[in-house]
């Protein structure tokens, strides 16, 4: 039985990884899916806690499977950690990055540069998921880190669903660096409720008439709770029933998948 009025929805916040797709194999009809929401007059964004790609590239895979959607429908912890940057450093300035291209992307978009391993003023270590890793990266950010440069973290995901199981995230290297340097990073992706914030002023409605679809309980659902959002967790990625049904206090909808989500909605109409 669902805990909220459906007649007062009008926006869906989906996750991505573990939702719409693991490591981009769709989980189900997502043309299909994607209609169904669109159907009920339901306003759609996309909010995942991966840092490596931009929207634009988010974009053009969800067209390969028949789901267009606008460059404002798309927001990754990338675009939320350079806006938050940007809120305290409006003029932008050198930043220390250990990440993939969607996070340099997004800090280059608000004025901050990569200084690397210039002798510049860094204002910022900002550590998203790097496949690319390894110990010079973490001891050069960790000297910085120790010698008072804020340490600000893109998501605190250790791991993300791959059709080949779950694969070190952003957080294994969060914790790393952590070790090294002695200090706790600046979290804004989620369970912060930054992105939330940021795709309800997009979608100009309120967290009451919100609902936030996710896999993970201690970003998604967390984040979605601590927005004042509904909350739908599915059992598509990385959570399992019994996980799910001893987290306090219990998502709104438990389903199995994207599209069980809309049934117990359809149902509750």
């Amino acid at each position: 039985m669902l805990t909220f009025d459906v007649s007062q929805l009008r926006g869906l916040i989906l996750d991505m990884d573990g939702v719409i797709w693991k490591k981009y194999q769709p989980l189900g009809d997502l043309r299909a899916i994607f209609k169904r929401i669109a159907d009920h007059g339901w306003d759609v964004l996309l909010a995942t806690n991966n840092s490596t790609q931009t929207p634009e590239h988010y974009g053009e895979l969800l067209a390969k499977f028949g789901v267009v959607l606008s460059p404002w429908q798309i927001i990754n912890s990338s675009q939320a950690a350079a806006q938050h940057l940007s809120e305290t450093h409006p003029q932008g300035g050198a930043v220390h990055i250990i990440g993939e291209d969607g996070l340099r992307q997004a800090l280059a978009k608000t004025g901050f540069h990569d200084a690397n391993n210039n002798a510049e003023d860094i204002l910022a270590v900002v550590v998203g998921l790097d496949l690319t890793v390894n110990y010079q990266k973490i001891h050069h950010a960790a000297k910085l880190i120790r010698a008072g440069v804020p340490f600000i973290a893109t998501n605190p995901d250790k791991t993300f669903p791959t059709p080949q199981g779950l694969a070190p995230g952003a957080g294994t290297i969060i914790a790393a660096l952590e070790a090294a340097s002695g200090m706790k990073a600046k979290v804004i992706g989620k369970p912060q409720s930054d992105m939330y914030q940021i795709a309800l002023k997009r979608m100009g409605i309120s967290p009451e008439e919100t609902l936030v679809i996710g896999d993970r309980l201690e970003t998604d659902i967390a984040g979605a709770q601590n927005a004042g959002c509904h909350s739908a967790l599915v059992l598509s990625g990385v959570t399992t029933l019994e996980e799910a049904q001893t987290w306090r206090p219990v998502p709104n909808i438990i389903a199995q998948n994207l599209s069980k989500v809309l049934d117990a909605l359809e149902a509750g109409e």
